[in-house]
């Protein structure tokens, strides 16, 4: 049994959720294992099961708003690193990230043992150097758990190798009422991975139509962006047609009780989260609402905004509760494979979807995989109209919702 291992992960919140496996591995081998990442990825390393403690630092070469290489600001790596006192090292990077850099400032902490994927030549910054084929798209979570093999550290007997967060999750059903509704999760972290704004706005119409609950989802930097998605019904030139009772699909939907004879407007100027828009009528379970007031009962509302909400692990509850998770390529995909939620992944192929797409769980990708963007890893579309994913309709999304939520309720 080795003592402390300090582990390396200083990228986003789903780059850190994708290398729970290796942490678990390393954890089965270590009296404790302390995981290094960055301001993005605290919150999802505060999750993972295995994680002794969390300390962070902002990395020069990975952070997205990088931070200057000072004197000061690397003497304070090297403080955290010699206060850890590490017996060894492992640092988890992805193919376009050298961990050479790190490695250096370890050893300059005194770390006797390191261990990185390096296609460079490491010479003595590194004591295991794993070279993988990048030629191969394997997936991220494989990868890194590959390089932890190669360290000396195992899976422990029973576990599966999935994504995983720490248990129990808080309740979150005040915020979604009951579960089986639809996760929707319009947010990315570059332009180039998200779907069109109004093609979501649409998503949350027909998934309405169709007899789904829609719970959208987004940061405290997104809640514009969610709330227009949320109030999308009626707007975008959508109609609002019928609604219907959310929750499981069994035979086709029914009608919602109550709304038979509501009219237009009853049906335009309902609550979405408190905020007058387009899923009123009356609800499901108790009596008629006021027009403009909020629906009660068990059944929940048709949509509900939790933009700027959720605080992470309430976010992980949230996609728990759902039986599908929309999302783009952003860390709540990963958040709803390790929590065990199929995925309706709207992907640009600007990285390779083999190595990035949800891991683990059911899941159906959408976007034109050859579109000329292809491993580009652009942060920006590259191309006009961003054909990629703009291409991919709404009736796409419905349709995999469907698919996926019938795997879930044979599996359960």
């Amino acid at each position: 049994m080795t003592g402390t291992v300090l582990v390396a992960r200083v990228d986003k919140a789903g780059d850190v959720l994708l290398a729970g496996p290796a942490i678990r591995a390393v954890a089965a081998g270590a009296r404790e294992v302390v995981l290094l990442t960055g301001p993005y990825g605290r919150a999802a390393a505060e999750l993972l099961p295995g994680v002794s403690r969390v300390v962070e630092w902002r990395t020069p070469w990975i952070d997205l708003a990088a931070p200057p290489v000072t004197s000061p600001h690397v003497l304070r790596l090297l403080r955290i690193v010699r206060d850890v006192a590490p017996e060894q090292a492992l640092i988890l990077t992805s193919a376009h990230q050298s961990p050479l850099p790190m490695a250096l400032l370890f050893r300059l902490a005194g770390t006797p043992r390191i261990a990185a994927i390096s296609a460079d030549y490491p010479g003595s910054l590194l004591d295991v150097r794993h070279v993988v084929d990048e030629d191969l798209d394997v997936p991220e979570a494989e990868r890194m758990l590959g390089l932890a093999g190669a360290a000396g550290f195992r899976l422990p007997g029973g576990d599966p190798g999935g994504l995983a967060v720490r248990r129990p999750l808080p309740d979150v059903g005040h915020l979604t009422g009951s579960p089986g509704y639809v996760v929707l999760h319009p947010g990315v972290s570059a332009p180039a991975r998200a779907w069109p704004e109004e093609n979501w706005a649409r998503a949350v119409h027909d998934l309405v139509r169709s007899g789904r609950r829609v719970v959208v989802t987004g940061g405290q930097d997104e809640r514009g962006l969610t709330a227009r998605i949320a109030s999308g019904i009626g707007q975008h030139g959508l109609s609002p047609g019928p609604l219907f009772a959310g929750g499981w699909m069994g035979g086709g939907p029914l009608r919602l009780r109550g709304w038979e004879e509501a009219d237009e407007s009853a049906l335009t100027e309902g609550w979405v989260d408190g905020r007058s828009v387009a899923t009123g009528g009356r609800d499901p379970d108790g009596p008629s609402a006021p027009r403009g007031g909020r629906p009660g009962g068990r059944g929940g509302r048709s949509v509900v905004d939790l933009g700027g909400r959720t605080t992470f692990p309430e976010l992980a509850a949230v996609l728990e509760g759902a039986c599908a998770v929309v999302v783009a390529d952003a860390g709540p995909a990963h958040l709803a494979a390790a929590v065990g939620t199929p995925v309706v992944s709207l992907f640009a192929p600007v990285v390779p979807a083999g190595r990035w797409a949800p891991y683990g769980v059911p899941a159906v990708v959408l976007g034109d995989q050859r579109a000329p963007c292809e491993a580009t890893r652009a942060d920006t579309c590259p191309v006009a109209g961003h054909p990629c994913l703009s291409s991919v309709p709404s009736a796409r999304v419905v349709e995999a919702v469907d698919r996926l939520t019938f795997v879930k309720e044979s599996v359960t």
